[in-house]
């Protein structure tokens, strides 16, 4: 099944670029447009991908400078302070999917699609690495009768950078967000300062400083189990899973409450993706737009507002990520 091209808007950097891959490697056919401020780049990167073309993008222009040019859906790699391609999106009635955003800074996303809800599906990718993290976490809930407790550690590894555009992103996030969006015991509370700075096991038992880090997996993970303790942490460092070879990125997930047979369960799991961050973000992005646009021989997705776990289905997931190496493994507590 072959669609109008996906635009990628920033797609020249290395989310992009592990995004195209992944979804060539189901969809081999799929044109894209690569889009972005700089021709010669944007050109180049689409000359590297094939079945590409290179655009320009005129944020300030309601067609983003594309004409009439059909476009099958908007994915913006970086953040998007304008909301040019949310609101080209929904004038297209077409899939936005943004990965970018805080926390923080969602409320005029929001805004935009409360005033047009049916336009199209609109997806806040803002989970941690796309949904690599709720998708896993929800697997591992499904043994629980009830979770009192997520317990989120992501380790980035020093060598993996993810491209000037991710390091511009993060740089804007920490310094908007010194405090961590946490809910304890119920509520929702920003921990900061000696608060914040935890330690944590990594893969392989090595200890690890980590900072609170407020991501949204925190409020969907709080809806979608009930949990009442749900924190999210980060840190950077050498992965463990690295294991001498090159840089890995893992994510571990500690949980606590009450098992299927009602006796205490307490859980302790790791996904890890041996390219790193941005190949395991690339197939998270691309399992989405097979979804949303239905080239997974399902129905397209319809209008209305989503977090990436509500539209990946966990087990092919697990099963794609299997396939590039990586896994969600059992760990010992």
């Amino acid at each position: 099944m072959s669609l109008d091209p996906i635009l990628f808007m920033g797609g020249s950097g290395a989310i992009g670029r592990h995004t195209a891959v992944a979804l060539r490697a189901a969809h081999p056919d799929q044109a894209l447009l690569i889009g972005g401020r700089d021709r010669a780049k944007a050109e180049h990167a689409a000359e590297q991908l094939g079945n590409a073309q290179g655009v320009v993008i005129a944020a300030s222009a309601p067609d983003l400078g594309l004409g009439d040019r059909p476009v099958s859906a908007v994915v913006m790699f970086y953040m998007d302070h304008t909301l040019a391609g949310l609101r080209f999106a929904q004038t297209r009635g077409v899939p936005h999917l943004s990965i970018s955003s805080g926390v923080f800074e969602i409320a005029p996303e929001i805004a935009t699609y409360m005033h047009a809800p049916h336009a199209a599906p609109m997806v806040l990718g803002y989970e941690w690495l796309v949904g690599a993290t709720t998708v896993a976490a929800l697997t591992v809930a499904a043994s629980y009768r009830q979770v009192e407790t997520i317990d989120i550690y992501a380790l980035v590894d020093e060598q993996d950078a993810g491209g000037p555009t991710v390091a511009t992103d993060f740089e804007h996030l920490n310094r908007m967000l010194p405090a961590a969006l946490t809910r304890r015991e119920g509520s929702y509370l920003w921990r900061e300062g000696a608060q914040s700075r935890t330690t944590f096991r990594a893969v392989d038992g090595t200890h690890i400083d980590a900072t609170g880090f407020s991501s949204i997996d925190v409020v969907g993970l709080a809806a979608a189990t009930g949990a009442p303790n749900v924190q999210f942490n980060l840190a950077t460092g050498v992965s463990s899973s690295r294991q001498g070879g090159s840089m890995s990125t893992e994510i571990i997930l500690e949980l606590a409450g009450v098992g299927l047979n009602g006796e205490p369960l307490r859980t302790r799991h790791a996904v890890i993706h041996p390219a790193g961050a941005a190949a395991l973000t690339g197939l998270s992005v691309a399992m989405l737009l097979e979804r949303l646009l239905g080239l997974d021989g399902e129905a397209p997705v319809k209008a209305g507002l989503y977090f990436p776990y509500q539209l990946l289905d966990a087990t092919a997931y697990l099963q794609r990520l299997a396939a590039e190496g990586g896994e969600l493994r059992e760990l010992r507590r």
